[in-house]
């Protein structure tokens, strides 16, 4: 049997800042993440390098190992994935003019969830979002605490699901870059492409199984298989998943702000037996280094 354990990892390759959705800046998330215990972190806001700047200075002062990364919107198959990169170049141009399409895309997006949200009776939304939003992405996370904050949910899942999913008032179908597109540009920016929480997507196996085939075709490198929204359950099959496509397994807590106690940066089950951890391959961007204090 496996043995199965929550334990502070050394590094959480998935982490949010105020650059996109998160509430902490990005210094004030390095130095939660040190406080914590992690050594390595990776900030992946959505489809923004905008953070990395100030959370590279923020660990270069407290002795964190900081990965560069971005959490890139997919549209596949008429749903919405997510794609990280690790460890690329943030000033790459292919890079940014990618994502500077998508942040276009996010802005016009906010207006029309706002102008939605108004026709069903709520006013305001845009501004009240806006407000809540620290840097230029508001995204759909800041329209629910807005919407929370004014009465109209008890709480941000209750939001999503009366508010901004399928069929509801303030639901916007994405319009991202394709999985091609997005796989080009981590890699053009000497990037490690990894599916995102894969058991938060809902598809079948057979679905599943055909994006990580696609995904893996295109050149992708790893699977989220320790996720802060995985079950137990959920890491053993998306090791499996790893394995059969030869895919590295990545670890990440996907963390947003304190204001969600049960997911703390680092704090994560360890990889499930025979994966193939993705970070023995971010250790050899680096020449081999080993990872920990003793090395920086």
């Amino acid at each position: 049997m496996v043995e199965w354990r929550v334990m502070s990892l050394e590094y959480d390759f998935h982490s949010h800042s105020t650059a996109s959705d998160g509430t902490l800046t990005p210094a004030g998330l390095v130095m939660r993440a040190r406080a914590a215990g992690v050594e390595i972190l990776a900030l992946t806001d959505h489809d923004t390098v905008a953070g990395v700047a100030q959370a590279r200075e923020a660990a270069m002062k407290c002795g964190l190992m900081l990965i560069p990364g971005v959490e890139i919107s997919v549209t596949w198959q008429g749903q919405t994935v997510h794609i990280v990169g690790l460890n690329m170049d943030p000033r790459n141009p292919v890079l940014l003019k990618g994502l500077d399409r998508l942040l276009e895309y996010r802005a016009w997006r906010a207006g029309e969830i706002a102008r939605r949200l108004e026709k069903a009776g709520i006013p305001g939304a845009l501004e009240g979002a806006g407000a809540l939003a620290s840097g230029e992405l508001v995204g759909r996370t800041h329209f629910a605490r807005f919407l929370v904050e004014k009465g109209h949910a008890r709480d941000m899942r209750e939001v999503f699901r009366k508010f901004l999913v399928r069929g509801k008032p303030g639901h916007v179908q994405g319009e991202w870059a394709t999985l091609e597109e997005a796989l080009g540009w981590i890699h053009g920016a000497g990037g490690l492409a990894v599916v995102a929480h894969p058991a938060r997507y809902r598809m079948t196996r057979a679905k599943l199984r055909r994006l990580l085939g696609e995904f893996r075709e295109l050149g992708g490198e790893g699977l989220e298989v320790v996720s802060g929204s995985h079950s137990k359950d959920d890491c053993f099959t998306m090791a499996r998943h790893a394995r059969d496509f030869g895919l590295a397994a990545s670890a990440g807590s996907d963390y947003h702000g304190p204001e969600n106690p049960w997911i703390e940066l680092g704090r994560l089950p360890a990889l499930p037996h025979g994966c193939d951890p993705l970070i023995n391959y971010i250790s050899k961007q680096y020449d081999g280094a080993v990872f920990s204090s003793s090395s920086r």
